[in-house]
């Protein structure tokens, strides 16, 4: 019997993480085979090369598809747009997948999503239904959910939205994030074994930051992310452990302003890359997350560790009672922090439930992917509510 090949296309170092036991599931599956297409920041020296992580952990990369191209302005992301659709239309000719299995909502995974679906190749999409108003990525995450033929959301309300935008409930599978399967299945760092391992000693307090652009807003980074390094400045002796934003829009504004705040602040270190295991051992000894990015609202809560979120770009994701909406103006952002250290909000983390699951994920999709019948899979009928 023929196994059914499985592609799996990643294009950022936080989204293979989030696939990465699915990875594991489909390649340990003698009725299945894994293909793996890398592309994007994977690609990138700037962003660390961490296609090499992939290779590392036993995975064999079939294709890569570069499309970054050196800027992060507008024009320069819509040409790497174009140059991945050019790209993925050789990978997938020449793989010849039965089913391609993307997650989220970044660029990269729109233009494979366009090149797939003139292939007539049908899409698996994970995570769809979401809302992150203010972020570009909404716009992408719904599109793709057009092309896309099996659709694994995270919650019940999620799956209640790809309904809403047409899709037949027989297709829509509510297992939770895959993400959360690291934390039940990787063995976390000790404090010392993190400690040696980003060089780096932590402290009384420390806090876990990552800022990435808000794509929809047009006034740029710099104004709401100076707001957040003063707010800072106002806890000297806590430690701070940054991390890198994404490939998108004023990304490298970002990079040198947090580059320029490392330098003058000793408590303070920069990350272009922790990887799966240090990232998720970091959330484990933080005292909470800061920022904009969608770990601090899936994954932090795991940990029952406050986030405290920044601005626009989460708005509209369902969130733990561990989160703490704040504006991007420092005597906010002050305040917030001040609220989570509290002894009142910390006594209610215990209590804390992430409404992304409790993991097990993985094993699902890959049994719903390897037993879903194809024939017929490519046509759609738009499901009326």
């Amino acid at each position: 019997m023929q196994r059914r090949k499985i592609c799996v296309i990643t294009g950022t170092r936080a989204e293979y993480g989030q696939l990465y036991w699915l990875m594991k599931e489909i390649n340990s599956d003698s009725g299945l085979e894994l293909q793996i297409i890398v592309t994007g920041m994977h690609l990138s020296p700037e962003f660390g090369l961490t296609y090499k992580i992939i290779e590392q952990d036993g995975f064999h990369i079939n294709e890569r598809v570069e499309m970054l191209i050196s800027g992060d302005t507008p024009v320069s992301i819509t040409k790497s747009l174009g140059l991945g659709i050019i790209g993925f239309a050789d990978s997938i000719e020449r793989l010849k997948p039965d089913i391609i299995v993307l997650f989220g909502d970044r660029y990269e995974i729109l233009a494979s999503a366009q090149a797939a679906m003139v292939a007539k190749v049908p899409i698996a999409h994970l995570h769809g239904g979401e809302a992150t108003e203010g972020s570009m990525d909404e716009y992408i995450r719904h599109a793709i959910t057009k092309m896309s033929h099996l659709h694994f959301v995270a919650t019940d309300s999620y799956g209640k939205r790809v309904v809403q935008l047409g899709e037949s409930p027989e297709r829509v599978f509510n297992y939770g994030t895959p993400g959360l399967d690291n934390i039940i299945k990787l063995e976390m760092l000790s404090r010392e074994e993190l400690e040696k391992s980003i060089d780096f000693k932590l402290g009384e307090i420390n806090f876990l930051i990552t800022y990435h652009p808000v794509t929809l807003d047009k006034q740029g980074p710099e104004k709401p992310l100076k707001a957040l390094l003063n707010a800072l400045k106002q806890f000297p002796e806590v430690k701070k452990i940054f991390t890198m934003p994404n490939s998108d829009t004023s990304g490298r504004v970002i990079m040198k302003m947090i580059n320029s705040y490392t330098v003058e602040d000793l408590n303070a270190v920069v990350f272009t890359n922790l990887g799966q295991i240090r990232y998720l051992s970091t959330l484990k000894y933080v005292d909470m997350v800061i920022g904009n990015s969608s770990s601090g609202i899936v994954e932090a809560p795991s940990f029952c560790i406050p986030t405290i979120n920044l601005g626009e770009r989460q708005r509209g994701r369902l969130k733990a009672s561990s989160i703490i909406d704040c504006l991007e103006e420092e005597e906010s952002i002050v305040r917030s922090i001040k609220e989570a250290l509290s002894e009142e909000f910390q006594k209610t983390l215990s209590q804390t439930v992430n409404p992304y699951g409790k993991g097990g994920a993985s094993l699902k999709i890959k049994e719903k992917l390897k037993s879903f019948r194809l024939d017929n899979l490519l046509m759609k009928k738009f499901y009326d509510l």
